[in-house]
């Protein structure tokens, strides 16, 4: 027997897409986020780009699922071009300071680093062009400064989607952060590697990075591409690498 007109349209309406909404996929997102923090704190070095590679393909899922838009995630065609130049200037601009503060006696002891150590040329050049752009930044820009500012964005604006990335792109940081008194000297100098320096220490770099994830949010925000962050981001990572092997 023919299905009838409503029967039909009501077919139709049943195959449609349908989407989330924006804050059971910013609880998606933030679950997803929390099993990748452990995940890429277990698996190191190479193994540690196809969790990095996986989660951003599942974040850029839960936003498609939510109705976003490569232009929520800052990824729009029209703007990689901007935001291109903008990351040519950051860069730029890090590795004047990086420079400066590699040559001048009273800022040097900031790049120590005891992880240095047993690195070599090659394993740092793998840092600076796979592991630190595949497995740190690719992965934290398109999960903070991508998926969810532009989920929140959506709903309540610049103001709380800075808010909400920067918070939780510090907590980010906390399994990373708990041997940071013990590896970097200058960090030791100032909380000592008993267990309260060790919070402190943990406490300090949750501050930074949330501070920073604020700096990055405004970049991506200004430039409408998260290519700056991502520029931004990478530049004060690699360039980190490559100063403290040369000064270790």
């Amino acid at each position: 027997m023919p299905r009838s007109t409503a029967d039909d349209a009501g077919w139709r309406h049943d195959r449609r897409p349908r989407h989330i909404g924006t804050w059971p996929a910013v609880g998606a997102t933030v679950a997803v986020l929390g099993v990748a923090n452990l995940a890429l704190h277990r698996w190191t070095g190479l193994w540690g780009l196809v969790p990095a590679v996986v989660v951003s393909g599942l974040l850029l899922g839960v936003l498609r699922w939510a109705g976003g838009t490569l232009a929520d995630a800052g990824l729009a065609r029209d703007t990689l071009a901007r935001g291109a130049r903008w990351a040519a200037v950051l860069i730029g601009l890090v590795g004047v300071v990086y420079l400066a503060g590699a040559l001048l006696p009273a800022t040097r002891g900031l790049f120590e680093d005891r992880r240095y150590e047993a690195m070599d040329g090659a394993e740092v050049l793998l840092r600076v062009f796979v592991l630190v752009p595949v497995g740190t930044v690719l992965v934290e820009e398109i999960a903070f400064r991508g998926v969810l500012y532009g989920l929140v964005d959506r709903v309540r604006g610049a103001v709380w989607a800075t808010a909400v990335s920067s918070l939780l792109f510090g907590l980010w940081h906390v399994l990373p952060s708990l041997h940071l008194a013990t590896a970097k000297p200058a960090v030791n100098a100032v909380v000592g590697d008993s267990g309260p320096g060790v919070v402190l220490a943990v406490l300090g770099a949750v501050l930074f990075t949330g501070a920073a994830g604020v700096l990055f949010c405004e970049l991506r925000r200004r430039s409408g591409s998260l290519l700056a962050p991502m520029g931004l981001h990478w530049a004060v990572n690699a360039f980190g690498y490559l100063v403290g092997y040369l000064l270790r």
